[in-house]
C-alpha cells in the first residue's frame, strides 16, 4: 500500500513539475516511461535471493550456522573475517542478508562492532 502511494505521489509531482514542458519532451519525462526501463531480471534476482535467505532463516538454518560458528571459532571478529573471505566468492547481497538472519539485532544492535565490521568485510570482498 505504501509503495503504491509513493508511486502515485511521485507521478503527481512529476506531472506538476513538468506541466509547462512541450508534449514531446513531457512524454519522455513521465513516470510511466521510467517504469518501462526497469531491468526486471535484476529485480527478480534480488527478490529470489531475499526469498531464499528468508527460507533459510525461517527453517533456523542460519541460526544453526551462527551457533556452530560461535562454538567452533568463538571470536566475532574472526567470524566476520571468514564471512568477508566468503564474500570474495559469493555475492555480497545474499551473504549480508544471511548474516542479518544469523545474528539478532537485540543481541547485536545496529551500531555494534559486528555490523560495522561486517559492512567493511563483506563490502570489500575480504578483510584487509
Amino acid at each position: 500500500m505504501g509503495v503504491m502511494f509513493g508511486l502515485g505521489l511521485l507521478w503527481a509531482v512529476g506531472d506538476i513539475v513538468h506541466r509547462q514542458e512541450e508534449d514531446l519532451r513531457k512524454q519522455r519525462l513521465t513516470l510511466a516511461r521510467a517504469l518501462t526501463r526497469i531491468d526486471m531480471s535484476a529485480v527478480v534476482f534480488f527478490i529470489g535471493i531475499l526469498l531464499a535467505v528468508a527460507v533459510l532463516e525461517h527453517t533456523h538454518v542460519l541460526s544453526s550456522i551462527a551457533q556452530w560458528l560461535d562454538k567452533t571459532v568463538g571470536r566475532q571478529d574472526v567470524i566476520v573475517m571468514l564471512i568477508g573471505l566468503v564474500s570474495a566468492v559469493v555475492d555480497n547481497v545474499p551473504l549480508v542478508a544471511a548474516s542479518m538472519g544469523m545474528y539478532s539485532l537485540t543481541q547485536y544492535p545496529p551500531d555494534s562492532f559486528l555490523w560495522e565490521f561486517m559492512a567493511y568485510c563483506a563490502g570489500t570482498g575480504a578483510p584487509s
